[in-house]
């Protein structure tokens, strides 16, 4: 009983539905509503959302628009989302509804990186 235990607390649950495609991408993200802009580096991302590295991440549950210009994209994204959790080194971001450019160049970027998903 105790070593089935033990597994439990050691092994990592994997929630999201979306694999996340590693990258290393600047963004600039504000609040909704708000006209100041923040700096940040995108690690992964997936239609479902993607983490940000920052020193200044937004509150857990706020509302963001993220500015990001990928790779296989010539223009920049502005992705809406909730802040769902945030730590000393960044926020995780849920993406709400992406329009079909923004889901096209989130799924042909994963599409190209399949031999390195994270």
């Amino acid at each position: 009983m105790r070593a089935s235990r033990e597994r439990l607390v050691t092994a990592e649950v994997e929630l999201r539905r979306h694999q996340r495609t590693p990258i290393d991408v600047a963004v600039e993200f504000s609040a909704k509503g708000s006209t100041e802009l923040f700096a940040g580096r995108a690690t992964d991302i997936s239609v479902g959302g993607m983490f940000i590295e920052t020193q200044k991440p937004l509150a857990f549950a706020a509302d963001v628009v993220v500015h990001i210009t990928l790779p296989n994209q010539k223009g920049a994204l502005a992705l809406r989302g909730v802040v769902r959790w945030t730590r000393q080194s960044g926020m995780g971001v849920q993406f709400g509804l992406l329009g079909a450019r923004e889901t096209q160049g989130i799924v042909f970027l994963g599409m190209s990186c399949l031999g390195s998903p994270k």
